[in-house]
């Protein structure tokens, strides 16, 4: 039987919960293998690509503060990824490593599934690796806004990915609000204003509870996606990346619980 080598690198490394999450699929598929954490930096993320293209790992996720460099040592990348200069996710192909966004495929399975039809604009917060992976995976539908605490990084974010800088902080009525910034992982609040007016809440960061963000949009009783939801939607199409099978997200919920 095949045993999957795959594994997550960063720093900070210690929270990540896709170990979890994928020795779940595992456990659903019935394959064998394993998923680990790597803490690491750019050279150390050279050596395990270069370990990859020789066999030894299946699949590598990247995450911060990573994401530009994954790009950079790829061998090709999808076309959100290229747009963004953003990978998370690296896959051994014929041709070498293959570079994809899942922050990118994830955030478009949301905003399709049809849980944000309220919307009547997007904004974006942050100006990172996981915003600019959220602008590619946008299209001309609705107005698209960017609001970071960097504003040349916002500056040259929207000149090469499209939407419209506001200052941050700035309140956009009915927008679905879609916070890529680290802002809540240690209960830090969003600036006053911006959920009191949106239709929707993506939020990306996650720890041991909700997010003040979560719970507010929650309390208002707008739609939310919080970065719990977010992270298992990334970890299924890893998976699906690496080895072909696909787990819906009800049957991954189900084996947490039940772990």
């Amino acid at each position: 039987m095949i045993s999957y080598k795959f594994a997550v690198l960063g720093d900070p490394i210690e929270h990540s919960r896709s170990p979890e999450l994928h020795h779940a699929m595992l456990d659903i598929t019935g394959l064998a293998g394993e998923y680990t954490r790597i803490r690491a930096d750019e050279g150390v993320l050279e050596v395990e690509i270069e370990r990859m293209r020789q066999g030894w790992w299946n699949g590598l996720n990247v995450t911060m503060p990573l994401k530009a460099a994954a790009a950079r040592l790829a061998d090709s990348t999808s076309p959100e990824s290229a747009r963004s200069n953003s990978v998370n996710t690296l896959t051994r192909i014929e041709s070498g490593i293959h570079g994809e966004s899942t922050d990118a495929t994830s955030l478009r399975e949301l905003i399709d599934s049809g849980r944000f039809d309220d919307r009547t604009s997007i904004l974006v917060l942050g100006s990172g690796g996981a915003a600019a992976a959220s602008l590619s995976a946008l299209d001309d539908r609705e107005p698209v806004y960017v609001a970071a605490r960097r504003s040349v990084a916002a500056d040259e974010l929207t000149g090469r990915l499209g939407g419209e800088v506001v200052a941050w902080g700035t309140a956009v009525a009915g927008a679905l609000v879609v916070n890529t910034t680290p802002l809540g992982m240690d209960g830090e609040t969003l600036p006053a204003g911006v959920l009191e007016v949106a239709s929707g809440l993506i939020d990306l960061p996650y720890g041991d509870g909700e997010t003040p963000a979560v719970l507010t949009a929650r309390r208002r009783q707008i739609d939310v996606a919080d970065g719990h939801e977010f992270l298992l939607r990334q970890a299924i199409a890893s998976f699906r990346l690496w080895t072909g099978l696909i787990v819906e997200y009800h049957e991954l919920m189900e084996n947490l619980r039940k772990g």
